[in-house]
């Protein structure tokens, strides 16, 4: 094989360099990961074991576990399986542990088991990512995006879904009686064999049929409309602009729109982003320190309450309002055509009519101010304007604030442009990490750990690309983390 490369002899002794440290060059993202998992106070984060038993089997330190779970999951390495395989022919997990390997039923318990000091620890280095002054402007992009669980579609049952599956049972299974009929008016010796799978097809069918009644037994009970048997926790939600759904999570996150670090994250199982914008804002503000911030989010999130809830605790919100009315869609006139006339409380219709204010009622808990003309019957635009006798106008009482909200995305052309490059590469990212499968858990409360786990990772290489490995490893030392 002369002038190829040529390795070494298998059977030639080498002497490998005694010291472990040897291996791990200094530029090593595991070093990082030793450094940081050392400066962490787990007993207040909430971790369990990290005081030891005085009588038993010795027990692992959680701190090893964690370094475990931190180098697999910046290395998409998320099965128990898989991590007790690398700890024990991986080098820099070797390096990283001091040569320890647990079984996957210890590494996996660890994960079940210390769900919130997970969660704390992700929390935690977002407040060194702030004490590094890396969140230098009170800008974040919110979004939502949904995650696959384990949960499969055909494990996920709907009244509608209940009632489809049926419909296709009792057409199987008379096409299997007619098969049957066939064969009786047939007779032939050979088709004995036949008839008896027919009747144990037509058997399982009717075991389906019974279990479709037990399964619509038990959605009766569940006020969300919907069961799933594999993760209890999911649920099934549509995928906007693909007209198909998925049985999973929505994650929201908050991402900070200099470094695309995400401040804030949180896992829910309800399937649109209608109530979250407040609680996303609020937990970001917190989480970079900030008496003032702005907010951009998508059409989703627009909801008065929840914009109002944001201008009172200071946080100036930019959503785009929905283009959902249905007069524009008949080719009428919509409520932007009508001038509101604030000194007056009047609004000016297109032809050029007065109306005012009628009365005050309450709508899905909001009060609301209702106006009219009473030169609707006679106006010659009325075909133009609605097919009633009056046309109604609706105004919230605290619509200023909604208008405000449209004054700041005027002002602001760009805002839903860097909304979407800040937020959608981060969610790409974590989708192409976690692979096809998402999520390795079940339920609500351990998927949410999994989660904190995959952002933990997000956003220390997201530290480690904006600082660089020195300099990352020296402010963990120096801030503490």
């Amino acid at each position: 094989m002369a002038r190829f490369v040529e390795g070494q002899d298998r059977q030639q002794v080498t002497l490998l360099p005694e010291c472990l440290d040897d291996f791990i060059t200094e530029d090593n993202p595991v070093r990082v990961v030793d450094v940081f998992v050392a400066e962490l106070n787990l007993a207040a984060l909430g971790f369990e074991g990290t005081t030891p038993a005085v009588t038993g089997r010795p027990s692992y330190h959680p701190a090893v576990l964690l370094k475990i779970y931190i180098y697999g999951y910046l290395n998409r390495v998320q099965s128990s399986r898989r991590l007790e395989r690398e700890c024990q022919r991986n080098v820099e997990l070797m390096w990283l542990t001091g040569r320890l390997a647990p079984d996957f039923k210890t590494i996996a318990d660890f994960r079940r088991d210390n769900g919130r000091g997970i969660r704390n620890v992700c929390r935690r280095f977002v407040e060194l990512c702030r004490e590094l002054k890396l969140f230098s402007q009170a800008l974040v992009a919110i979004d939502g995006s949904k995650f696959k669980a384990v949960n499969s579609r055909d494990r996920n049952f709907t009244p509608g879904k209940i009632d489809k599956r049926r419909e296709q049972v009792e057409q199987s299974i008379q096409r299997y009686l007619d098969a049957l009929e066939t064969a009786d008016r047939t007779q032939p010796a050979d088709l004995q064999a036949k008839t008896e799978r027919l009747h144990e097809k037509i058997d399982r069918l009717r075991q389906q049929m019974r279990r479709l009644d037990q399964i619509e037994e038990e959605l009766k009970a569940q006020s969300e409309g919907q069961i799933s048997l594999t993760d209890p926790d999911a649920r099934s939600m549509n995928s906007t602009g693909k007209g198909t759904g998925v049985v999973g999570y929505n994650l929201q996150a908050a991402v900070d729109a200099k470094h695309h670090l995400i401040v804030a994250h949180e896992l829910t199982n309800v399937g649109h982003d209608r109530y979250q914008l407040s609680p996303m804002a609020q937990a970001a503000r917190q989480a970079m320190g900030k008496k003032r911030l702005q907010a951009l989010a998508d059409r989703g999130y627009y909801y008065g309450p929840q914009i109002k809830a944001c201008q009172d605790n200071g946080i100036a919100a930019i959503v785009p309002k929905p283009m959902t009315s249905g007069a524009r869609f008949e080719g009428r006139f919509d409520k932007a055509d009508f001038i509101y006339m604030a000194k007056d409380d009047e609004y000016q219709c297109p032809a050029g009519q007065r109306a005012i204010y009628r009365f005050t009622g309450e709508e899905n808990g909001l009060q609301i101010r209702r106006y009219w003309s009473s030169a609707c019957p006679q106006c010659p635009m009325k075909a133009q304007c609605t097919p009633s006798a009056y046309r109604r106008i609706a105004r919230w009482e605290y619509e200023p604030v909604m208008e405000a909200v449209q004054r700041r995305l005027d002002a602001q052309p760009q805002a839903m442009t860097i909304r979407r490059r800040t937020v959608e590469h981060v969610f790409g990212t974590l989708k192409y990490w976690m692979g096809s499968t998402h999520f390795l858990t079940r339920t609500l409360a351990k998927v949410s750990t999994e989660m904190s786990l995959h952002v933990l990772a997000y956003n220390l290489k997201r530290v480690l690309s904006i600082l660089g490995m020195t300099k990352t490893m020296n402010a963990m030392r120096l801030v503490g983390a």
